[in-house]
């Protein structure tokens, strides 16, 4: 898998580098696995700024932005927290591009509406922002791995121009 991450993260970087955008991003489930991939690549400064891992809800709410309400009503694993996430973060991080993750990774956290392995995605770009739902199946650690893979799968995506915002 650590080949064909670093492949897609090559594509992404030249990319984001031809089209001069910048890129950060907010994780939570993943634990800052989206930006360990990232900037496994050399040169990545060029164009990724910076992560947060914000991993508790006071530092969702504290320093990234997500609404205290979102969090109750909502919960931290939901679409409306992913992209709040992903919107505070693109502000904060005064990037193009941000990416978000909240997550249960397994094997525990679940409760009766939210399995194991159920995961929101965030994107914010000067499009909008948006999220995409995930549930998969592995253990833990293959949990993070997919959802990182979803989201640079998604980013690239994005900059391919292969992506309509109302199917986002």
């Amino acid at each position: 898998m650590l080949d064909i991450m670093n492949s897609l993260v090559d594509d992404i970087g030249k990319k984001l580098r031809k089209k001069n955008l910048t890129l950060g991003t907010v994780e939570s489930a993943t634990g800052g696995l989206i930006a360990n991939l990232i900037t496994n690549l050399s040169g990545s400064s060029d164009f990724f700024k910076g992560s947060i891992v914000s991993y508790s809800n006071e530092i969702k709410s504290g320093v990234v932005g997500v609404k205290k309400e979102s969090l109750e009503k909502y919960g931290a694993v939901s679409s409306v927290v992913a992209e709040e996430m992903a919107s505070g973060g693109r502000h904060l991080l005064n990037v193009d591009i941000c990416l978000s993750d909240t997550g249960i990774a397994g094997p525990t956290g679940q409760t009766q509406d939210k399995p194991t392995g159920l995961f929101y995605l965030g994107f914010a770009c000067k499009e909008g922002t948006y999220s995409r739902k995930f549930t998969f199946a592995g253990s833990r650690i293959e949990n993070k791995q997919l959802a990182a893979q979803a989201a640079l799968h998604w980013l690239n995506e994005y900059l391919s121009g292969n992506w309509q915002s109302e199917l986002l």
